[in-house]
């Protein structure tokens, strides 16, 4: 899909002020990721390229691994760059997410990126979620139009106080409101941790846990780059940026809506790539959520 001209502004804008992890002028950031991020592996299935900007994150027999940023955030742009596990992935689950608590409480706020690895030959699936007060159920499935484990792409969730939408290489693929006004089920009042990781789903991730993992195909390697985030650092005291001031690109009238480009690929996506809507499932939710009549694309 072609980029259009708003897109290409918030791009060029989200490059020009974002909260930056890597300098492309003058190669790595000194202790970028020590400063930003904390591991929550062994060292051994954490690696670096030699240059340190794409990052490694292995899953085996004997450990899972993740990072952490320092920081929690409230509102904003949150971006990578990914390259996910080849070949036989089935049970694997790769996530970019955010969420409000550390370890993940039960009364946790969270926004899902979760991409589910599939025997080889299968496509894989994103499933996208939203929790609000350790209430989650709002999955969505994705088929993509691209192998995603042949070259990095780009996945990004946009954040505010009326919409949360979840790009593929600039593309809304899923757009949530906030229908807080008659359901209060929308992630607006706690700032959130971003997360990446790679573990085992087998339980499941594949088949509802039918496709369990080959451990013979170990170790499973998902690559990272260019992580940015433009978002409103939380700090102690209420900070200015988390209201909703309009003085960032993210809380001002064209983030609380798609663009007219947007919403064509929208419309593309939504007619060829959806697995599972959430909303239509009238055997899991025998009343349709309140979020779920309000029209995306207003």
């Amino acid at each position: 899909m072609e980029n259009n001209a708003s897109s290409m502004a918030h791009l060029f804008l989200i490059l020009s002020v974002m909260f930056t992890l890597f300098s492309s002028s003058n190669g790595v950031v000194k202790g970028a990721f020590e400063e930003n991020f904390s591991k929550s592996c062994p060292g051994t299935h954490f690696k670096t390229s030699e240059d340190g900007q794409i990052w490694y994150l292995t899953l085996d027999q004997v450990s899972d691994c993740g990072f952490i940023t320092k920081q929690s955030y409230r509102f904003g742009w949150y971006s990578t760059k990914l390259k996910l596990v080849g070949g036989d992935s089935a049970g694997v689950v790769t996530a970019f997410y955010m969420c409000s608590e550390v370890e993940a409480g039960p009364l946790r706020d969270e926004i899902d990126f979760e991409f589910l690895g599939n025997r080889t030959g299968q496509p894989y699936l994103i499933q996208t979620n939203v929790y609000n007060n350790g209430s989650g159920g709002r999955e969505m499935r994705h088929q993509l139009w691209f192998d995603p484990t042949l070259d990095f792409h780009t996945y990004s969730i946009l954040w505010n106080s009326h919409q949360i939408v979840f790009f593929v290489d600039q593309v809304p693929i899923r757009v949530y409101k906030n229908a807080n006004h008659t359901n209060n089920f929308f992630p607006a009042q706690r700032p959130m941790y971003v997360f990446s990781s790679i573990w085992n789903a087998d339980n499941w991730a594949t088949r509802g846990g039918l496709d369990k993992i080959n451990w013979k195909n170990a170790p499973f390697v998902a690559s990272y780059k260019d992580f940015t985030i433009d978002a409103c650092p939380w700090k102690n005291h209420y900070p200015a940026c988390a209201s909703s001031t309009t003085q960032h690109w993210w809380d001002q009238n064209n983030a609380w809506h798609l663009s007219s480009k947007e919403k064509i690929d929208y419309a593309w996506v939504q007619r060829n790539f959806v697995v599972y809507n959430y909303c239509q499932d009238t055997v899991r939710n025998k009343y349709k959520p309140q979020e779920c009549w309000l029209n995306p694309l207003d």
